[in-house]
């Protein structure tokens, strides 16, 4: 499902093994959509010498605060790069 910017979405809190590309600390997060980055090699798969499918990748925003509760600026923002088969609709 192609998302557009504004979509919320949540990482999904997967936990595979082996090399992975998303942070572990946004894992179970929400966020927005920033922009889209279009299709590039998935980087997990290219790491074990497979062919590595073309994924959408998104710009994903997140606040601050809802990544780190203890965030001093509540307004301030993260922004992350993630692959769409780690994120799902919030």
């Amino acid at each position: 499902m192609p998302l557009e910017p504004g979509t919320r979405v949540r990482v999904k809190t997967m936990t595979p093994p082996g090399h992975i590309r998303t942070p572990f600390y946004l894992r179970g997060k929400t966020g927005a959509v920033e922009r889209v980055l279009g299709p590039f090699a998935n980087p997990e798969e290219l790491a074990y010498g497979q062919d590595g499918r073309a994924l959408p990748l998104y710009r994903v925003r997140f606040r601050m605060a809802d990544v780190w509760a203890d965030a001093t600026t509540p307004t301030d923002t993260i922004d992350a790069e993630i692959y769409a088969h780690w994120l799902e609709p919030a």
